[in-house]
């Protein structure tokens, strides 16, 4: 078997609130489609050394929280960057680690379709940033087109459920406003969309 290898960035552990149930650890990868203006990770992407490490690797660093995952049903969210970039590795890892860490992709889905078919039996939860739904605000922000967003979160809604997503709604200064996130949300809605988080980011000078 190939052995498959992660361009991990960071680690960030014993987070609360911020990716899904319980307590987990972020795990950023390298690698993004898009170039959103108010990108936190810009620098990092960029600069940052990546150490590239094999999913057995990756568990041995993380399994120190095992406990903690196990009494909260926390686990391991991959970010970046975009993480389904990486499905494959994901699902390694997935059946390397306990079945009971929960295990998360935070995503723009502003990837090929075949990403997804690969981090549907890896993923327990799809935590996507769909930044906007109006094709303008979208292609100004991220420089991408929201139709691949839209068509990769109708698959996942037919191929997964509604239950397994989480859909981030941001209202971003200077490029859409409070109605125009709420118009996102209720598009959202009528899809099929059940769980949304609204939220404005805030803007601090580079």
């Amino acid at each position: 078997m190939d052995e498959l290898c992660f361009p991990l960035l960071a680690l960030s552990r014993l987070r609360m609130g911020t990716d899904g149930k319980g307590v987990t650890t972020l795990v950023a990868g390298a690698g993004c489609p898009l170039s959103c203006r108010y990108c936190i990770n810009r620098r990092l992407l960029k600069e940052a050394p990546q150490k590239s490490v094999t999913a057995e690797e990756l568990l041995e660093s993380v399994r120190i929280d095992d406990l903690y995952f196990r009494a909260t049903g926390g686990g391991v969210t991959f970010g970046g960057g975009e993480s389904l970039l990486h499905a494959e590795f994901i699902c390694r890892f997935r059946d390397m680690c306990p079945p009971e860490w929960r295990i998360a992709a935070e995503t723009s889905l502003a990837v090929p379709r075949e990403h997804l078919l690969a981090a549907i039996s890896g993923v327990d939860e799809f935590i996507v940033d769909c930044k906007d739904m109006d094709p303008d605000i979208y292609r100004r922000y991220t420089g991408g087109d929201v139709r691949l967003m839209k068509e990769n979160l109708e698959f996942l809604l037919a191929s997964c459920g509604a239950e397994r997503l989480l859909v981030r709604v941001p209202y971003i200064p200077d490029f859409n406003t409070a109605e125009d996130q709420e118009r996102s949300a209720e598009a959202l809605r009528k899809m099929g969309i059940m769980r949304l988080e609204l939220f404005e980011y805030v803007v601090r000078p580079e």
